[in-house]
């Protein structure tokens, strides 16, 4: 008699015991021992080889798609803050226009009006440290 195998869902002849006993349903499962076939064997292996290969080869690009991704993630955060930078130095640029703010930077320069005399004074930063301890 023949039976369907659960393997691989073939016809395969079974032993007369072993169709009376799947007839009854008994409690001892036995299977039958059963090999795939050569051809099935080798197109299994040969999908998973090519699925490995499209695997390694698509590796490479997306190594290079994620570098780039965060190459150009670090050049719009560098833009950002050149920008932000481009700003505030605008700012500053407008406000330096006034007369007093001109005054004002040419003096921390060291710049003097004509017929003033400069005196610069040595150590001024220790000797507030040393009065702030010691008030009077």
């Amino acid at each position: 008699m023949a039976a369907l195998c659960r393997v691989c869902g073939g016809r395969r002849a079974l032993p007369a015991k072993d169709t009376a006993e799947m007839a009854r349903g008994s409690s001892r499962k036995q299977r039958p021992r059963h090999r795939v076939p050569r051809g099935r064997f080798l197109l299994r292996w040969l999908g998973v080889a090519v699925l490995l290969f499209i695997a390694f080869l698509s590796s490479q690009p997306l190594r290079s798609y994620l570098s780039t991704r965060d190459a150009l993630e670090q050049r719009s955060e560098e833009v950002r803050s050149l920008r932000a930078k481009k700003a505030r130095l605008e700012r500053r640029l407008a406000d330096g226009d006034s007369p007093a703010v001109l005054m004002r930077e040419a003096r921390r320069l060291g710049y003097v009006k004509p017929g003033e005399r400069l005196f610069i004074v040595k150590g001024i930063n220790s000797w507030r440290r040393a009065h702030e301890q010691n008030p009077r």
